[in-house]
């Protein structure tokens, strides 16, 4: 099978092909270095993870950019409001966001481009916008850069919309503007702001907009052609759609393939910064192993809405603990051995637009015929069955024997060493109660009960927590 994507600008699920055969390009925007990444910015890198790693699984050489935009009207008030330089909170920020790169076992990007560092590319494009006739300097003083959004013909293709039936944009105030739609590629140096926040250009000191920071970067790394540019579904419009305006008006083929995750909300509400409703990734793996975070963060469809509750991350991390316990057990018994290959049910899900709750359904599957053959001991099928495990959660990032989980911290790993004990015995429990030994089962339940661990049944399976700390469910 084919691998196909689902194309936002085409709205269909596509064949991928990529522009130079053999390599795929990626271009996804990072985050805006404001305050630490919460779990609903991750969710991206996580998607952008697992892309990647079935794309190189599939044997493409892939090139991965994510930039770090570091200058930004937040970012400057933050600085303000602490009394510290604006570039001291978009650096401390930004080490926060590897670090949750790191926790998650999310592979570093192949470049990850700050936009302070490539100012010259960025007027080089506003320049070649303005010969074009597709951008104006404001003739208010102001040191302001616009797209002329009137003089391309197809912006609006991307987020399917016209021009006359969008709000002005809220980049900059309207005076100097042709029309109210017209966007900000570069925005002149203000009284009151610090010097250091602005660069010299043609039309005065200022720092670059938002939406050039990411076409400058782009054509840097990539090329005027390049194969999948991607974000959260938020960026559509208006981030993405300018892009893709000011890049192929200055001439570039740009992204041959739109890829926007779903967003994750907290009580319906999509999580953000601005509503304080925010659960920062360095807190979540507090509460819950970041394999087991990591876990809960794929397990719903890139492009389905994923709500966030306490309830839904513990449950993930009780599945992720019998996932665990299996390979642990297997491991045990035969040996860790080599990785095997994906099954073909999930290749061809992981294929199918990167069907993971599809493909997580093969994993369980073939878990259950392992599990089957752990009660004879090692063999050659139970060695093959780990094998092909280990190989589909590779692909997602989750094998636990892997070194990027092996390294992990000492009390993470006694914690999942704990998950994974206590998903071992309860699936011991729940296969004697399906047999009816109910005494075998309540023994078991008497030992979890003495290691201080209280297992409540529910309609959605058991449930368990540390009695000295009940907050701590799994």
């Amino acid at each position: 099978m084919v691998f196909a994507l689902y194309d936002t600008a085409t709205r269909s699920v596509t064949p991928f092909e990529p522009v130079r055969p053999g390599k795929v390009s990626i271009y996804h925007c990072g985050l805006t270095v404001q305050g630490p990444p919460h779990i609903g910015h991750i969710r991206k890198e996580v998607v952008f993870d697992v892309l990647r790693r079935w794309l190189t699984r599939a044997g493409y050489d892939v090139t991965i950019v994510a930039n770090v935009t570091d200058i930004d009207d937040k970012i400057i008030a933050k600085g303000a409001e602490q009394g510290r330089p604006w570039f001291a909170v978009a650096y401390e920020n930004e080490r926060a966001l590897h670090a949750a790169y790191e926790v998650l076992g999310c592979v570093a990007p192949t470049y990850e481009p700050r936009a302070t560092g490539h100012v010259p590319e960025m007027i080089e494009m506003m320049q070649e916008l303005i010969a074009r006739g597709h951008a104006y300097a404001a003739d208010d003083g102001s040191g302001d850069v616009y797209f002329d959004v009137r003089s391309w013909p197809e912006y609006g293709r991307l987020s399917n919309q016209k021009v006359d039936d969008m709000q002005p944009a809220e980049d900059a105030p309207p005076e100097g503007k042709r029309d109210p739609r017209d966007f900000a590629l570069w925005k002149g140096h203000k009284a009151g702001e610090p010097e250091t926040a602005s660069w010299p250009t043609p039309w005065g000191r200022g720092r670059p907009g938002w939406h050039l920071e990411c076409s400058a970067m782009a054509a840097k790394y990539l090329g005027d052609e390049f194969d999948i540019h991607g974000g959260g579904l938020d960026l559509r419009f208006p981030h993405h759609e300018n892009e893709l305006a000011q890049s192929t008006a200055a001439g570039q083929k740009f992204a041959r393939y739109w890829m926007h995750n779903a967003m994750l909300n907290l009580s319906g509400a999509k999580m953000s910064k601005s509503v304080g409703n925010t659960l920062m990734v360095s807190e979540v793996v507090k509460r819950v192993p970041a394999i087991a975070l990591r876990y809960y963060l794929v397990s719903a469809h890139y492009r389905s809405i994923l709500e966030f509750s306490e309830e839904a991350l513990q449950e993930a991390a009780t599945a992720f603990g019998r996932v665990e316990g299996f390979v642990t057990r297997a491991a045990e018994l035969v040996g860790p051995g080599d990785l095997g290959e994906p099954t073909l049910v999930f290749s061809a899900a992981m294929d199918d637009d990167l069907a993971v709750p599809t493909a997580l359904a093969e994993v369980q599957r073939v878990i259950a015929e392992g599990n089957r053959l752990l009660s004879g001991g090692a063999s050659d099928e139970l060695r093959s069955c780990l094998a092909a495990v280990r190989a589909m959660l590779d692909v997602l990032g989750l094998d636990p024997l892997s070194a990027t989980w092996a390294a992990g911290t000492s009390d993470d790993g006694a914690r999942r060493a704990a998950d994974a004990l206590v998903a071992s015995l309860l699936e011991q429990r729940a296969e004697a109660r399906a047999a009816k030994d109910f005494a075998t089962a309540d023994r078991v339940r008497d030992q979890l009960a003495s290691a201080g661990v209280e297992v409540e049944d529910t309609p959605q399976g058991p449930r368990w927590t540390i009695q000295a700390d009940a907050k701590e469910a799994t």
